[in-house]
């Protein structure tokens, strides 16, 4: 963004200007508020009526290229960005022609055409996106600003203040709009912060900041004139407080309990709107009778909008699952003819896997807590920071929400980021980000805006590390739709899954488990990127079909070569991918052996051992011989001493004895 001068021009076509930009978002907001109540518009309906001139006098000086996240609140944004009242009505509507297909609503709207990457219905969610973007336009030399709005509320959140750090420390171009309106939901910030101070929290992370009044349009214009000119001299980021105040409730839902009538009577008489427009009229820059023409002007523009909604489709039902990932997927990488094999370690594999996709291509980076100068937790990244540098791998502080949310927003914005998550007890912190916006953002945004990122994090028990760092959750994430999840369980896997995993226009999870790191196993010279959408066979059988992953996978061998001692073949499927699940190489092994033991390292109650059984009763029920079988984790928290740790693990005796009793169990 460029701007040319500080003050804003108050000529009669500009003062026009501002004055109707107010007007339609606040007779557009009236509208909504009607068709609410007549349930043409449902679910959470957030109005910004009493705050338009924030956003009627920051949007458009922004160019084309800046981007725009907002917040729940934001059919003002992607009005005053440009995005057609129509398209917007129709998807408060849920409509196939709203600018989200309708599957995101009035508080989801989305437009790739005007870099309006949607609001947001979690408190704050949207920050660390926000960073995310500006590191992109950094990293890729762009001169474009992110511009990102939320409420006085965010503020308490944990994700605001990991932003504002990541902002400051990298020096992101983005600019930070904060609409206070006093009240976040019902609670007033004077009972809920110890600093109300807004724009203090920000000064603490050495960011420029400046508090406006956010119901004088002019004052608006000017501060994001200066902010944007500091953005653009400095490359660093800046704060604007903007005082306001919502005239209508939170949401439509809202009864008000928490504030009188009179005081919203009191800040009506110096709301945005008659404040301007009563200086224009005093100052003769604007007569009531142009007032009323905008006036009439906006109300056939709303009338239409209307009209557009009303006719609308609705999405048809055979449509409902599409977009929940990308329909057009990258081939699997070619087979190639293995070259000579040598020893490595798992450990290597993966950093080689690393340094083979920042060789690549060079929108790949690492970040995550002490990838750097540490050399990761596990010492997967040993080296590489020597080898490419801090922009490419990238220290991060202790805020795993944070910094995935801005690995999110730099994977939307073109990048091609590695993000680790030092362990998968800490990505429960970063769960918001990796839930509620990397797996719903290409459904959400009807196909807009897709999140190309891998988080990669170690899983599992064994290393005596007790309760908090044992945990193997990699069920829980391969759970949820929109998400690839991955457990290379061999060294050629941990080389050749990542970059395979770069490639896919969605999200992906790689799970390591955490005793493999120092295993040994062959790989080939030439070892390079292997298919990630299939399972495997490690072993050959005809009696039973055992079924693993990732750090069970080696048990699971050994079980099958003693069971051949004793005369039962066994195949071994190693599933590699867990969401999603290859069911045709697990289907072709039970209908061959008939029968079914499942091994996982995950707590059996609402396992992913559960969700595989339960698809063979569905799939595969005539074809057995005898009941389904598992062997998962005792239902505990895994305990620090060695003996109890392994007696809650599964282990070759437990899926022997299991595999035996398969054996002579009947239907």
């Amino acid at each position: 963004m460029t701007v040319t001068t500080l003050k804003p021009s108050l000529d009669h076509t500009h003062v026009r200007a501002l004055l109707r930009g107010m007007i339609r978002i606040r007779r557009f907001e009236d509208k909504c508020a009607e068709l609410y109540t007549q349930e043409k518009i449902r679910g959470f309906l957030h109005l910004y009526d009493g705050e338009e001139a924030i956003a009627a006098g920051i949007i458009p000086l922004l160019d084309p290229k800046d981007r725009i996240v907002a917040t729940y609140r934001e059919h003002g944004h992607a009005l005053a960005r440009g995005v057609p009242m129509g398209a917007v009505l129709a998807e408060m509507y849920g409509k196939a022609e709203g600018c989200a297909g309708g599957r995101g609503g009035s508080m989801h709207l989305f437009s790739k055409e005007h870099n309006f990457y949607g609001g947001n219905a979690i408190v704050g969610g949207g920050l660390p996106m926000a960073v995310g973007l500006g590191l992109a336009d950094q990293m890729s030399q762009s001169e474009s600003v992110t511009v990102c709005f939320f409420g006085e509320g965010a503020v308490a959140e944990g994700e605001f203040h990991e932003s504002m750090n990541l902002a400051a420390l990298w020096n992101l171009p983005v600019l930070f709009v904060c609409e206070n309106n006093g009240y976040a939901m019902g609670s007033a910030i004077g009972i809920t912060e110890s600093q109300p101070g807004v724009s203090a929290k920000a000064r603490s992370y050495n960011m420029v900041a400046e508090q406006v009044d956010g119901m004088d349009i002019v004052a608006v214009e000017a501060a994001a004139r200066r902010a944007l000119k500091s953005i653009t001299d400095t490359g660093k980021p800046y704060f604007l407080e903007c005082q306001t105040y919502r005239f209508r409730p939170h949401s439509m839902f809202d009864a008000q309990l928490y504030r009188s009538k009179e005081e919203v009577a009191e800040w009506r008489k110096r709301g945005p709107i008659v404040r301007f427009q009563n200086w224009l009229e005093e100052a003769r820059l604007m007569h009531p009778e142009e007032v009323a023409q905008i006036i009439t002007e906006v109300d056939a523009e709303i009338g239409e909008a209307v009209a557009f909604a009303e006719a609308a489709n609705d999405e048809p039902v055979e449509t409902l699952t599409r977009y929940v990932t990308a329909t057009d997927r990258p081939p699997p990488p070619d087979p190639i003819e293995p070259g000579k094999l040598m020893t490595s370690t798992y450990r290597d594999a993966a950093r080689a896997g690393i340094i083979d996709a920042m060789t690549r291509d060079d929108r790949v980076f690492l970040m995550g807590e002490d990838v750097g100068r540490y050399g990761g937790c596990y010492a997967v990244s040993k080296g590489l920071l020597d080898q490419f540098g801090p922009d490419r791998i990238r220290d991060t502080p202790l805020s795993e929400s944070g910094f995935t949310g801005a690995g999110i927003g730099a994977a939307m914005a073109g990048m091609r980021p590695i993000v680790e998550l030092m362990t998968v007890n800490f990505s429960l912190l970063a769960l918001d980000q990796i839930l509620n916006t990397a797996a719903t953002m290409r459904h959400m945004s009807n196909n807009q805006f897709g999140v190309p990122l891998v988080i990669r994090m170690a899983t599992g028990a064994g290393k005596q590390l007790a309760a908090q760092h044992s945990h193997s959750l990699e069920g829980w994430y391969a759970h949820i739709p929109g998400l690839r999840v991955l457990a290379p369980a061999t060294v050629a896997d941990a080389r050749g899954m990542l970059w395979t995993a770069l490639q896919d226009p969605d999200p992906v999870l790689i799970f390591e488990n955490v005793m493999l790191y120092n295993t040994e196993g062959a790989l080939a010279e030439n070892a390079g990127p292997v298919d990630i959408s299939h399972a495997t066979l490690r072993h050959v059988g005809n009696d039973l079909s055992i079924i693993t992953y990732g750090g069970s996978l080696a048990k699971a061998l050994s079980a099958a070569q003693a069971l051949g001692y004793d005369g039962i073949s066994a195949d071994v499927i190693d599933l590699r991918s867990l969401r999603p699940l290859d069911m045709g190489t697990i289907l072709k092994s039970v209908r061959k052996s008939r029968r079914a033991l499942i091994v996982d390292e995950g707590w059996k109650s609402g396992s992913l051992a559960a969700e595989i059984g339960m698809r063979l009763a569905e799939e595969a029920f005539f074809d057995l011989d005898a009941p389904l079988a598992r062997v998962c984790s005792e239902e505990v928290p895994i305990p620090y001493a060695r003996h109890l740790e392994q007696a809650a693990l599964p282990q070759s005796d437990k899926i022997i004895a299991a595999a035996k009793a398969l054996m002579q169990a009947k239907p």
